[in-house]
């Protein structure tokens, strides 16, 4: 029998807007305080209609095998059936629907000298 491909859409916020990924894997990964995204899906090139927001960020992940996003910046991962259109979308002061961490989520420790 053969087994269902896995695939993950990740929304995370970078820069002030969320990004709409999907991939093959998602993991702990092996840096503390980061999740590991492995096997980026993007559209075939063989369509006529490309999206352009799709392709923009086909080209910034292109060569990246592997990326990790910080885990304060994650909104959301979900598994899905089919993958969808990798879009970006600016955050909307009006919408109010993600509203992102504050950030550092790891404070450094004061030490007594």
């Amino acid at each position: 029998m053969q087994q269902k491909k896995q695939i993950y859409k990740i929304l995370f916020v970078n820069q002030g807007k969320v990004y709409e990924i999907y991939a093959r894997s998602v993991s702990q990964g092996g840096l503390f305080g980061f999740v590991e995204v492995e096997g980026l899906l993007f559209g075939q090139k063989t369509k006529v209609v490309v999206d352009p927001s799709e392709e923009a960020l086909q080209q910034e992940f292109s060569g990246v095998e592997r990326t990790y996003i910080p885990m304060h910046a994650i909104v959301r991962i979900d598994q899905v059936e089919k993958r969808g259109v990798s879009t970006v979308h600016p955050i909307s002061e009006s919408t109010g629907k993600v509203t992102p961490m504050p950030t550092p989520i790891y404070t450094p420790v004061k030490k007594d000298t």
